[in-house]
């Protein structure tokens, strides 16, 4: 059979773990595994004392983007979507890095939140274990963090993430020999931790709790060979392993069959983890599925083809959880997609699609602001943007987002560090700034007649054209379109206001 490389799609997990490439087609609404790569990066491990990359992790992590980025050649750019976690967040020098990264895998790179990787877990594992209205207890143990997710349907109730990982403990508390006190000290750290959120996860309660990703399965697979249990993960059975280990001194002397060698010497801090998780939560089972981040970024992927965007979902709970008057928003919203249209002639539609959705995403939240106070308004919106939980969203999309609140009004001079010399950008402030002005009545809004916004590429000029009748009977807005003039100059950018 003859596969389509159209109907296929491609995640990459990035983790501080383990970097992941695994390819999909789409059958009768089913995910068939076409292809999978995996890679013990150990990227975390790579962080020094002031949570610095150093120069060998980052060639590991660029080597094995390089072979990911020939395997997905052919692919379009929105059937990948590429993740990246916990070293990524909390790496100093990420910046440097990730322009590299990118372009060894030829796709953009998301670094996501805790709280969104969690959703994404829970998105994998929701659609393996069909919800029945039990609720579950989702634990994924990842190299450098650990998220805690608790739902009853697709759509989860708490979604929460520590910086506990099998890599970071590994390397925290067992570099030389393990040892019953350094293995205890390890689990008292990670219940402290835990202790931050157990308080409310036990109020909200779960009926069952599953384990995901590889140090849940490699638990689940020693316990079931060294004392014969069903499938599942027992603190017994936990501490059956944990004194095989500390009586050998290490996980390798130990030599538990099943284990698989890049496990090894990670295996002890996810240990650590799981074990200070039972006490904390008081936890007396779990079992273990196979789903992981990987396959909810497919499901996710997959709604975005078919118009189920979680992101649109978070821009409308976002509208309603910070009271934005929808009339206004959504005033604004179409007056700046007239504008950007207009502007855009000589963009392709791909692209002018692409920055479309986040004009309309930042014209529908720009007010957000407001709840806190009317006096900078847009300057609290831009705060929030880029420091919300916004599941869906990958913080550079934040960023990118909370940039064009920024820049809705006020003086230019503080956008070219947050815009530099993207066009498609300047393009996007400018045509939102220009439906926050004319909208400023509140009022149901048309366009004046032959009102026309173009980009002259020969002169770099913006050019707003309108009727001298409109300007002559609207003298307020024809002051604010003249500051506005006033603000692109200072910043050594053209906006002409023509009169016809």
């Amino acid at each position: 059979m003859t596969i389509n490389p159209k109907s296929m799609l491609a995640s990459v997990d990035l983790g501080s773990n383990s970097f992941r490439l695994q390819v999909c087609q789409i059958i009768d609404g089913q995910l068939k595994v076409i292809d999978s790569l995996k890679v013990m990066v150990r990227f975390a491990a790579g962080l020094d004392e002031h949570k610095n990359l150093d120069a060998e992790s980052q060639e590991r992590a660029l080597a094995c983007l390089a072979k990911f980025g020939e395997r997905l050649r052919g692919f379009e750019a929105d059937q990948v979507r590429a993740v990246a976690t916990n070293t990524f967040r909390v790496a100093k020098n990420i910046r440097e890095f990730l322009p590299k990264a990118e372009a060894a895998l030829g796709f953009p790179i998301e670094i996501i939140a805790g709280r969104e990787e969690a959703r994404l877990i829970y998105t994998g594992v929701v659609h393996t274990l069909p919800p029945n209205g039990d609720k579950m207890l989702v634990i994924d143990i990842g190299g450098g963090s650990t998220e805690f997710v608790i739902g009853a349907d697709i759509k989860p109730l708490h979604t929460e993430s520590l910086p506990l990982g099998c890599v970071t403990y590994s390397l925290r508390f067992f570099n030389g020999k393990i040892s019953q006190k350094n293995f205890q000290a390890a689990i008292n750290a990670a219940r402290a931790e835990i202790q931050r959120i157990s308080k409310l996860l036990k109020r909200e309660g779960w009926d069952f709790a599953v384990g995901t990703s590889g140090s849940a399965k490699a638990i689940r697979d020693l316990i079931a060979e060294e004392l014969g249990e069903d499938e599942n993960i027992t603190y017994a059975g936990m501490q059956h392993l944990a004194r095989r280990i500390c009586e050998a001194g290490s996980v390798k002397k130990a030599k538990f069959n099943d284990l698989k060698p890049e496990r090894i010497e990670v295996f002890a801090g996810g240990l650590a983890v799981m074990m200070a998780a039972f006490e904390e939560l008081e936890i007396k089972n779990m079992m273990v599925t196979d789903a992981a981040l990987r396959d909810g970024v497919f499901y996710d992927l997959i709604g975005r083809q078919l118009n189920q965007d979680m992101r649109d979902q978070t821009v409308e709970q976002f509208r309603q959880r910070y009271h934005v008057a929808a009339s206004q928003a959504d005033r604004v919203a179409k007056v700046a997609q007239t504008f950007l249209q207009s502007v855009s002639q000589h963009i392709s539609v791909q692209e002018l699609g692409y920055w479309q959705r986040y004009v309309n995403w930042a014209a529908q939240l720009h007010e957000i602001g407001l709840n806190i106070a009317h006096t900078a308004y847009h300057k609290h919106t831009a705060y929030i943007l880029e420091n919300a939980d916004m599941p869906g969203f990958s913080r550079k999309e934040q960023q990118l987002l909370a940039a064009l609140a920024l820049g809705q009004r006020g003086d230019l001079r503080k956008m070219p560090e947050y815009v530099g010399d993207n066009q498609m950008m300047w393009f996007a402030i400018l045509t939102l700034r220009l439906a926050v002005l004319f909208c400023r009545a509140r009022l149901p809004l048309d366009l004046p007649n032959n009102t026309q916004l173009r980009h002259d590429p020969q002169t770099q000029q913006f050019i707003l054209r309108l009727t001298q009748n409109w300007l002559d009977e609207n003298p307020l807005a024809a002051d604010a379109l003249a500051f506005e003039a006033e603000q692109w100059h200072k910043i050594n950018m053209d906006f002409v206001i023509q009169a016809q």
